[in-house]
């Protein structure tokens, strides 16, 4: 599988967006739908891989010690997934997700530039088309601010799911 993904994490996302148009023309008659489908895959696709590949290191770097327990204690799959890999790849898969977070909202800004008719990056392409220079700039701290804030909420998520695991970095 790796060489399949290190080719998918290789494709630019936006660059795919004529691809995503093609494929996705015929799941919906309306255009307006097509479009949001279309904006919608493309921001998946580009935010899938920071996931993706920290999740698979984090399950990688799980310690042995873990597995030869829950060996021991004879867990099904469903109980080792839940009781030893989640927890213990937690911490790199949230680091994976706060990534993601900020390509999501680059790739929300480029998908609307290039085929959307409304959301932030269709104003800026606008602002920028009609050379509203105070509507740019307005664009472009709408989305400083809805970073910030987007990333602040996940902090204040990151911080109450793995409380545990801060506690056991500053007390080990």
């Amino acid at each position: 599988m790796d060489p399949l993904i290190e080719f998918g994490r290789a494709l630019p996302p936006p660059l795919l967006i004529p691809v995503f148009l093609v494929v996705m023309a015929g799941l919906s008659s309306e255009t307006v739908s097509g479009v949001l489908i279309t904006q919608l895959a493309t921001i998946v696709f580009g935010v899938i891989w920071p996931v993706l590949l920290n999740s698979i290191d984090g399950v990688r770097a799980v310690d042995r010690t873990y597995t030869e327990t829950a060996t021991v204690f004879n867990l099904s799959k469903p109980q080792y997934v839940r009781v030893v890999l989640l927890p213990a790849a937690s911490p790199k898969i949230f680091a994976g997700l706060r990534l993601s977070l900020s390509l999501a909202l680059i790739m929300m800004v480029i998908s609307e530039l290039l085929g959307g008719s409304d959301g932030i990056g269709y104003q800026l392409l606008q602002a920028q088309r009609s050379f509203d220079g105070a509507g740019v700039w307005a664009a472009i701290a709408l989305l400083g601010i809805l970073g910030y804030v987007v990333n602040s909420l996940f902090v204040l998520a990151e911080r109450r799911v793995l409380v545990w695991h801060r506690q056991a970095t500053r007390n080990p």
